[in-house]
């Protein structure tokens, strides 16, 4: 064990040094660590007097097993059987002869800076800085009252807008700013065109269509549909059928106006598949749900020029769209029939149940051989095409019922497309996918075979 001195007198260092050599003797057994003894500069008696000792452990070959204390920024007392970490402080303390351990300098700083820190958050708050943080919490609110609003009256805007010439337009406005454009000799071709366009992205609105007709732009759309340029009568088609969509009022009017002639006509020349296509949806928009319109357009011989439409059509585009709108035809008077059961009737309903009763549709369809065009349908390789046939099919069974059992094709298309779709179904489960649209398509070919049965 090496001792290191520091010389205080003659009685002084006697005594310490018989102290030190009892404790050496009485703690060589424990322990083979240095002590180092710091003068006590502190000037005062008792405890302050005591020696201040660091232990610099040189021996890793201790075999006993110590508990570990864990020192803090209070001297605490060493029990004989006690370690402490490396960097600890150790002292004598000469009035009872035990080792008492604090944090080291370097710990003791760090230490005592967080524990500062934390007394610090858990303080109460200054109340000087209270007193700054509610003055400038009123001179906030005050400089937020000052300040202008971000949001201003509309008349406000309005007002300055008109000041910049930028003045906002209504539907109505620009509307009638596209009309006038449309009929100025100076306007080309593209920019017809670009009008229409955005006018039939106005009249899907049902006060926008109305107005519409009231300004005269209908019978301007109607002249687009005989003009020999093809985009000017597939965009003139569109208008025509989103203003008349859902909207009564210009559904009379554009009947009243010839628009059905029109649209029979276009449809009875040659035209382009595009431009049959848009003409076909603004017919199906202009009779769907529209009694009187439906009855004009058989007097017309409007499935006629449909039928010869249908032959004409390999591709199938053109016959979907033609049995869909022939199926929502007749279903349109059946659902009105079904509820002219029911003994509280309106006024309205009972007038609509006279105008369709005066339709005789399904007669004329037999008439003019729907109930062996539509069954071709089914050649279709289209599930979709397949179904709208079936359900036109099933819709005109009352008075195709007859033919149906003598067509020998359409029982034959019965039964494969029967067993097509049961394999379907089949694989379909093997590999855990949904089967309802399948399930249902057997579902209306039993339907079918049922009735013709």
């Amino acid at each position: 064990m090496r001792l290191i001195f520091c010389y205080f007198g003659g009685a002084t260092l006697s005594c310490l040094f018989l102290v030190l050599l009892q404790l050496h003797c009485s703690l060589s057994q424990k322990s083979e660590g240095a002590l180092t003894v710091v003068e006590n500069t502190e000037g005062g008696r008792g405890v302050d007097e005591e020696e201040v000792v660091t232990v610099d452990n040189d021996d890793d070959d201790d075999d006993g097993v110590f508990e570990v204390v864990q020192p803090n920024e209070q001297w605490q007392t060493l029990k004989p059987d006690q370690a402490v970490p490396a960097g600890s402080h150790v002292r004598l303390n000469l009035q009872t002869g035990e080792r008492e351990v604090r944090l080291g300098e370097e710990q003791l700083k760090y230490w005592t800076q967080q524990h500062r820190e934390e007394e610090k958050s858990r303080s109460s708050i200054d109340p000087d800085e209270l007193k700054r943080a509610m003055k400038k919490l009123k001179e906030d609110q005050s400089s937020q009252d000052s300040a202008p609003s971000r949001f201003r009256p509309l008349d406000e805007l309005k007002k300055e807008m008109a000041d910049l010439d930028l003045l906002v337009e209504t539907d109505v406005q620009i509307m009638r700013r596209l009309l006038d454009q449309f009929n100025s000799s100076n306007s080309t071709m593209e920019q017809r065109l670009s009008i229409l366009q955005e006018l039939e992205y106005l009249v899907h609105q049902v006060d926008n269509a109305q107005t519409l007709c009231v300004m005269g732009g209908l019978s301007f759309i109607l002249q687009g549909l005989n003009s020999s340029d093809v985009r000017f009568q597939e965009n003139s088609a569109l208008v025509l059928g989103s203003a008349v969509a859902s909207n009564p009022v210009v559904q009379v009017q554009a009947v009243e106006g010839g628009a059905l002639q029109t649209l029979l006509t276009t449809l009875a020349t040659t035209q382009p598949l595009n431009v049959k296509k848009k003409v076909l949806f603004a017919l199906a928009c202009l009779l769907r749900h529209f009694p009187y319109a439906q009855r004009h357009f058989l007097s017309h011989g409007g499935l006629q020029i449909l039928s010869e439409l249908f032959r004409a059509d390999a591709g199938g585009i053109l016959r979907t769209r033609i049995v869909t709108m022939l199926y929502d035809m007749i279903s349109e008077k059946e659902l009105i029939s079904q509820a002219g059961l029911d003994p509280v009737q309106d006024p309205a309903h009972a007038e609509r149940l006279r105008q369709y009763s005066q339709v005789s549709l399904q007669e004329e369809l037999m008439e003019e051989g729907w109930c062996s065009l539509v069954p071709q349908l089914l050649q279709s390789t289209e599930h979709d095409y397949r179904e709208k046939a079936l359900r036109a099919l099933l819709a005109m069974t009352p008075v195709c019922l007859d033919q149906y059992r003598s067509d020998g094709a359409l029982l034959g298309s019965l039964l494969t497309l029967r067993l097509q779709y049961s394999e379907l179904i089949q694989s379909e489960m093997i590999l855990g996918e949904e089967t309802s649209y399948f399930t249902e398509m057997v579902e209306l070919i039993d339907s079918l075979q049922v009735k013709v049965k």
